[in-house]
């Protein structure tokens, strides 16, 4: 469904800003093709006739569908794209969440079967992360909680918390 969603979005705004961009050219087209004929024809009333008023007719419509068409396509495609976005973020967070509260239990679960003590060892084990990550989350959790620790001769660390 993800996929669809984002082609969808894609081929919305490549659209809309195709037909966008239609319009824009047919308004500069009738812009430059309206310009002043320079002097050099004696009579300026023949000048006037030499005036396309069929283009100048495409080139009006051309350029009303094109918003028309344009503007509603690439609002449709910006809101399906925004969707996405905030759809992703929202899931982000729940699994930042999902996480933060695994960590959380099994930080509880060996401080409950160790009597307060856990090593970074321990946890990283426990809770598959990486040692440095194991370590910064320790260290708050030390700070945050007053723990104590000890370091042993091999240079160990261990926290201990009162429970």
């Amino acid at each position: 469904m993800k996929t669809a969603e984002k082609l969808a979005a894609g081929w919305l705004l490549t659209l809309g800003f195709m037909f966008l961009t239609t319009s824009v050219s047919a308004v500069i087209t009738k812009n430059t093709t309206l310009k002043q004929i320079l002097p050099g024809i004696p009579d300026e009333a023949l000048a006037k006739d030499f005036v396309n008023q069929e283009a100048l007719y495409q080139l009006d419509n051309t350029a009303a569908q094109g918003i028309m068409f344009g503007f509603p396509t690439v609002l449709l495609g910006g809101w399906l794209a925004l969707g996405m976005y905030k759809q992703n973020r929202q899931n982000t967070k729940a699994l930042t969440e999902q996480k933060n509260e695994h960590l959380r239990s099994q930080f509880y679960q060996i401080l409950q079967a160790n009597n307060g003590r856990i090593t970074l060892l321990n946890f990283a084990m426990q809770s598959q992360l990486p040692a440095t990550e194991a370590k910064q989350y320790l260290d708050q959790k030390a700070k945050e909680f007053n723990a104590n620790f000890q370091v042993n001769e091999e240079g160990g660390v261990s926290y201990h918390f009162d429970v």
